[in-house]
């Protein structure tokens, strides 16, 4: 299991909980909101808003930590990450934010403290991008968005 350490962003809400697994099987670790005033973000249908964990972190080389929308959020109030998901790479250590948007048709409310994203501990493959003289033929060949499900 890796091991994700945590520092606090400076005026950060230190009694707010580290992202949590809300159950022993969760694959993600709710992060709450931390903002500097304590205070709500009113995002309008349509609008999007960076929103502080006051968080930082330092991932072990090898992993990413990948910021995915609630579930709940999202079917409730249209709350989504329009980014999802976003990449937190291991050799960054700037305070975590997590952008955050209303898909819904009418105003939501983020509080402080509430959670407002999950997030993902992943293993990392990185890959070495060559110039080939051909690409091996496939049956799909260059079939490109829907042209899976596609019959005659």
């Amino acid at each position: 299991m890796p091991l994700i350490a945590v520092e606090w962003v400076d005026g950060a809400d230190q009694s707010l909980p580290l992202p949590t697994y809300q159950t022993a099987g969760a694959a993600g670790a709710d992060v709450c909101a931390n903002l500097p005033d304590r205070g709500e973000v009113i995002l309008t249908a349509g609008a999007r808003a960076l929103v502080p964990t006051g968080l930082r972190l330092q991932i072990p080389e090898g992993f990413e930590v990948q910021v995915r929308p609630r579930s709940g959020l999202a079917l409730k109030h249209g709350i989504t990450l329009p980014n999802s998901p976003g990449t937190i790479d291991s050799d960054y250590r700037g305070p975590l934010g997590v952008i955050v948007m209303n898909a819904g048709d009418s105003a939501f409310v983020i509080r402080h403290g509430e959670r407002i994203a999950q997030l993902v501990v992943a293993p990392v493959v990185q890959a070495q991008f060559v110039v080939a003289g051909g690409l091996d033929e496939t049956a799909r060949g260059s079939g490109g968005f829907g042209s899976t499900g596609q019959t005659g």
